[in-house]
């Protein structure tokens, strides 16, 4: 053992002895939040995240946790005595601040982790979590499917994979290290960076080029065929489908460069380093638009009843989402019609320049039921809280059909001209950033030259609809609400072609 001078001694055992007083003298973990309307615990205050390095350890089996090490880079923004990071779950083993053991515990649905002495405001901090990771799914997390797993964090379920600053407005970037059996393929968000084997075992390393929300993350392990096609300037498209499907998919998969050229016609260049399709062999009854690389379920490829023009329009749907949704973040969840009426918004343009499907009729339609989807919902922008417990109700009409309406109202107020500059302005600024209603808003009225805030505030904020702009003959029809239906409704949803039934919950 080295010698310790008595001096030395006594600072090391005076400093251990303020730091237990410190700890002693804290009130009991208590879960936090930023303050969202909608979910008032998800993100937590004091830190900003920029990055996230996540490695996960499969061992090819999808009913047994995965090993994790979860490290957290961020800034903080005030002085932090214990960090609230949002984890539910999973079994903590260790947790490291600055390459020091903290003490943790679990209050509500977070991990309270207090470091040895207090952080100060503006100083970088580095949080290492030694965990496992779940896959029952039964709540978002990990997604169990036929031959292995994929991720559905949507809304809020990110938090029930690896410990999370869990909230849109916390964008970062993003390295995953996968770890499988030699036989399998693992897939991430990304473009890849490192492919090691080790014995019988293969690591993968994927990481982002642009920040990204936590609901967005995808890691895919299985059996999978990894399809590479080029898009529009050099794109490289990535498809991740099971690999006995590959033939049988290909029609699929070969049309989504002329997608991407569809949108960037409408909207501008793709935002993002990527994209593809992961396929995924599960019943999800959603889409969902995960960064750079979309999860679909397959059945959505392969059952028959299902027009092209139909899977056509989901597929731009969950396309647009990476204009609407992913590079432009919503700033709270109160802000979800701007990334779903947009989504809408263009699988309806699809379907209509496409497959001669009348924009026009369907946002008439959509006008009939708007009252009743306010009513059972609340209004575009202030939309009612999910049932307790089950926070995919959110995913209601009145974000999907009913936020595309106030899009072709806005549209028919402005002219298409300062309607199309107001999409393409509204992506270019506020690309890899968050953004709210009060700045789409306030850019409509900037670009169309008229103050639009009453015609917004009842568009918007609304509990009954407006008169439709060039359509004064248009009405509303209340009919019998039926929440039941109303909450049907899950991310990625998209009219339902008369005369099609689907397992898939939709409009």
């Amino acid at each position: 053992m080295p010698f310790i001078s008595r001096r030395l001694r006594a600072a090391l055992l005076a400093a251990a002895a303020s730091a237990t007083l410190v700890a002693a003298t804290l009130p009991p973990p208590e879960p936090l939040g930023i303050g969202d309307p909608l979910f008032p615990y998800l993100g937590n205050p004091g830190y900003d995240v920029t990055a996230y390095d996540l490695a996960f350890t499969y061992g090819g089996d999808n009913t047994k946790p995965l090993d994790a090490v979860t490290r957290i880079d961020a800034l903080t923004t005030e002085r932090l005595e214990r960090v609230n990071l949002d984890f539910t779950q999973g079994r903590v083993r260790s947790v490291e601040v600055n390459g020091t053991p903290a003490r943790f515990a679990t209050a509500g649905e977070d991990l309270v982790v207090t470091p040895r002495g207090a952080i100060d405001a503006g100083a970088r901090m580095r949080i290492t979590v030694h965990h496992t990771s779940e896959t029952d799914g039964k709540d978002g997390g990990w997604l169990r499917t036929t031959d292995g797993l994929a991720m559905a964090n949507q809304a809020d379920a990110a938090r029930r994979v690896f410990p999370s600053n869990d909230h849109p407005a916390d964008k970062a970037y993003f390295t995953f290290r996968i770890t499988t059996p030699e036989r399998l393929t693992a897939v991430a968000n990304g473009l890849p960076v490192a492919k090691t084997r080790h014995g019988g075992t293969t690591i993968w390393t994927y990481r982002t080029h642009h920040p990204m929300a936590t609901e967005l993350a995808q890691v895919s392990i299985g059996n999978s065929a990894v399809v590479h096609r080029e898009g529009p300037h050099g794109l490289p498209v990535r498809d991740v489908v099971p690999a006995a499907d590959r033939a049988k998919l290909e029609r699929w998969l070969a049309k989504t460069p002329g997608h991407l050229r569809w949108m960037e016609r409408e909207v501008g260049p793709y935002p993002f380093e990527t994209y593809g399709m992961l396929i995924a062999g599960a019943d999800t009854g959603f889409e969902l638009e995960t960064q750079t690389l979309t999860l679909f379920e397959r059945s959505l490829f392969t059952r028959p009843e299902y027009p092209e023009w139909y899977v056509d329009s989901i597929m731009v749907h969950e396309l647009a989402h990476h204009w609407f949704g992913n590079s432009v973040s919503p700033r709270t969840w109160s802000d979800l019609w701007l990334n779903e009426g947009h989504a809408t918004w263009y699988e309806a343009r699809y379907a209509e320049e496409h497959a001669k499907k009348s924009l026009e009729t369907r946002m008439r339609n959509a006008y009939r039921n708007s009252d009743r989807w306010r009513s059972a919902g609340g209004p575009p922008a202030a939309p009612e809280p999910p049932t307790p417990g089950q926070p995919i109700s959110l995913f209601r009409p009145v974000v999907y059909d009913g936020s595309a309406l106030v899009l072709y109202a806005l549209r028919q107020r402005i002219g298409h001209a300062a309607f199309q500059r107001l999409e393409r302005d509204w992506v270019r600024i506020h690309r890899d950033g968050t953004a709210t209603t009060a700045d789409f808003t306030a850019l409509a009225s900037r670009i169309s030259g008229r103050d639009l805030s009453g015609f917004f505030k009842e568009w918007l904020y609304g509990r009954t609809t407006p008169p439709m702009p060039g359509h004064p003959d248009w009405r509303t029809d209340p009919g019998d609400r039926d929440p039941a239906r109303d909450a049907r409704h899950r991310p990625g949803a998209a009219a339902v072609p008369p005369g099609v039934a689907r397992s898939r919950d939709g409009a």
